[in-house]
């Protein structure tokens, strides 16, 4: 072999090898690590960023979203969720703050349902009611992160969960995978598929709480925000719905033209009342398994706009009603009362229970999808 031939054999195989480490290095997403669990797990941080300079932060407890920072009007990029700094806060939280929620977002009464006549009873946690999963649900969980990457177009991390049969009273083994992506059009969408081996009941959904100020220091009571949807399940006590649709129309419920929050929160109304404000189901308008706009919030000082996509039958609004002064958050800020909401994208609360409403059981050899979209943007 001439000398000229091997050269150019090294040149070309060196410039192969550097081409796959500018491309490996494209594709990192930063990674640091977040903490330890009493059993000396590690958990881990994950900063997906787009070409806009917003960011998200991930944790793989909980699949957790604990900080995401967007831009106001002026181009002032803030936090506008809620959450802890350390893994301690997330691994004593009460409120689901960013989380994974699951199997069964939401509330399931008395913790019953029947799958082919057989009754199972799931942990009670809500009283005398089972909510978000349980004691230990996807919330308390340790993800798997099968990857993390970044491209021209956003940056993206894959997690996946096992739920084993029995976990917290629900039957069959599920695999829970949930993609989240930040795109440059400051999108961050949510891709859950799950599957099992045994017919059983998945409603997942997420949990962050937003405040679009950019500051927890203030409530949300003066965003305004629009749902499409006519009606909602209207609820008895413990937050059960009772089976039945009511209309929004000329009720403090009615969010389809944009209203402040603040402003009939404190309505001399029957479901207000047992709600502590609003905790409800919207029953969405455009449900086609197709993926809709379904709200808007819009934060008059910051500008900031969310829109919310989604191909789920309902949406709970929460209006942070339980925030009470008593949970210490991110840079030492004490959680107020509303100071943040909800907009969780789901399956109707208790629907095992309700033949009428959508069914969330999942057959082996089927699979579970959902995908939900936050979209973020200035006016």
């Amino acid at each position: 072999m001439s000398k000229k031939i091997l050269i150019a054999g090294i040149i070309l195989t060196c410039s192969l090898f550097s081409c796959q480490s500018q491309d490996e290095e494209k594709q990192m997403v930063e990674k640091k690590l977040f903490g330890k669990l009493a059993g000396g797990e590690e958990v881990y941080e994950y900063k997906l960023k787009n070409s806009a300079g917003a960011e998200v932060k991930i944790i793989n407890y909980g699949a957790t979203v604990v900080s995401l920072m967007m831009p106001d009007r002026n181009g002032k990029i803030e936090d506008v969720v809620l959450g802890y700094d350390s893994l301690e806060g997330y691994v004593n939280d009460k409120s689901y703050f960013g989380s994974i929620v699951g199997r069964y977002g939401n509330r399931i009464d008395k913790g019953k349902f029947k799958l082919d006549g057989k009754e199972y009873h799931l942990t009670l946690n809500d009283g005398e009611n089972h909510l978000h999963g349980g004691t230990l649900g996807f919330n308390k969980a340790l993800w798997n992160v099968d990857s993390a990457t970044s491209s021209d177009n956003g940056s993206s991390i894959t997690m996946s969960y096992l739920s084993k049969d029995g976990e917290e009273g629900y039957p069959g083994n599920v695999k829970l995978t949930v993609v989240y992506e930040l795109n440059n059009d400051n999108e961050l969408s949510i891709n859950y598929t799950g599957t099992t081996d045994k017919p059983t009941i998945l409603n997942p959904t997420h949990h962050s709480y937003f405040n679009l100020t950019g500051d927890p220091n203030n409530t949300i009571l003066d965003h305004e925000l629009m749902i499409d949807s006519d009606n909602i399940t209207p609820v008895k006590k413990g937050l059960i719905p009772t089976g039945k649709f009511s209309t929004v129309e000329n009720t403090p419920m009615d969010f389809s033209r944009g209203v402040r929050i603040g402003e009939f929160i404190n309505a001399d109304y029957a479901q207000i009342k047992l709600g502590f404000g609003y905790d409800h189901n919207w029953v969405l308008n455009k449900h086609q398994g197709l993926q809709s706009k379904v709200a808007t919030v819009y934060e008059p000082k910051s500008g900031r706009v969310l829109e919310v996509f989604t191909d789920q039958p309902g949406m709970q609004f929460y209006s942070g009603n339980f925030l009470d002064g008593t949970v210490k958050g991110k840079n030492g800020v004490v959680y107020k009362h509303r100071t943040g909401f909800c907009l969780e994208a789901q399956n109707y609360p208790d629907s095992p229970n309700h033949s009428n409403f959508p069914s969330a059981r999942l057959e082996p050899g089927q699979t579970y999808r959902q995908t939900t979209v936050y979209r973020f943007a200035v006016k």
